[in-house]
């Protein structure tokens, strides 16, 4: 599952199914019409619902909702529950999964945006995590050198201006998902460590502090459209991985 993948995103086949070395990989579009946001808000918790009333700007508002409705939607294909019916539990830093009066609770999943992107992750029995940025100007020599490990920001400052910019949102958004499998918060990031490889793929070397744990995972970089970049984490290896596009009836 190294390779990292800027192929080709796939409709949804008619029989969703999801065997145990199995990962879905949906992406999907958060700048929904209006006529939608209504009946989307309607499947939302009375929580979340909270949540998306707490943003100033009604742009991120109308995302949140949407994001949280696409999530619910999609779980229900592997559930058979309305959206409205399911319910999540948190982690100590927020990492939502499905509540015990889920029936099915081998399903696991993760999800991330970025200005009117979003990726969701599904699999069975398995840690995950997805990240995804969209690229946009940074200051990424001095963001590395007060985030990043030494060794990695000797890699981002090596490197010639016009890839820095890459490198740096390469590297992050690994070192998130990485740490949004564990359930670990922004606050770990000292605790993963990758290495971006000129002629293999980004690959972790450290996590949670132990180089000796990273047998069991695999890490993969996405492009899941122009101008964004993202990585997944799992447990596991040897994983099949499908790259699915949600699309509402308006598209």
């Amino acid at each position: 599952m190294s390779e990292p993948y800027d192929g080709a995103w796939s409709s949804p086949p008619q029989n969703l199914s999801l065997s145990d070395n199995e990962i879905h990989i949906w992406r999907a579009n958060l700048d929904l019409p209006a006529v939608l946001i209504s009946p989307f808000g309607q499947t939302l918790s009375t929580d979340e619902w909270q949540r998306a009333q707490r943003f100033h700007f009604e742009r991120d508002r109308r995302r949140f909702i949407a994001g949280r409705s696409i999530l619910r939607t999609i779980l229900s294909r592997y559930l058979a529950l309305a959206p409205s019916q399911i319910e999540f539990c948190y982690g100590p830093h927020g990492k939502p999964s499905l509540a015990d009066t889920c029936s099915e609770q081998s399903l696991c999943f993760n999800l991330s945006h970025s200005a009117d992107l979003a990726l969701y992750a599904v699999t069975r029995d398995r840690q995950i995590g997805v990240d995804i940025e969209q690229m946009r100007r940074v200051e990424a020599e001095q963001l590395a050198q007060r985030f990043f490990s030494p060794r990695e920001y000797a890699v981002i400052n090596a490197l010639p201006p016009e890839r820095q910019q890459t490198a740096f949102f390469q590297l992050w958004t690994c070192k998130e998902a990485a740490l949004k499998a564990t359930g670990k918060g922004i606050a770990g990031l000292d605790q993963v460590e990758a290495s971006l490889g000129v002629e293999k793929p980004t690959q972790l070397i450290r996590l949670n502090g132990d180089s000796l744990s990273l047998d069991s995972w695999s890490i993969q970089q996405l492009t899941p459209a122009p101008g964004y970049v993202a990585s997944l984490a799992a447990e596991g290896h040897d994983l099949k991985v499908s790259y699915l596009s949600f699309l509402n009836r308006y598209e």
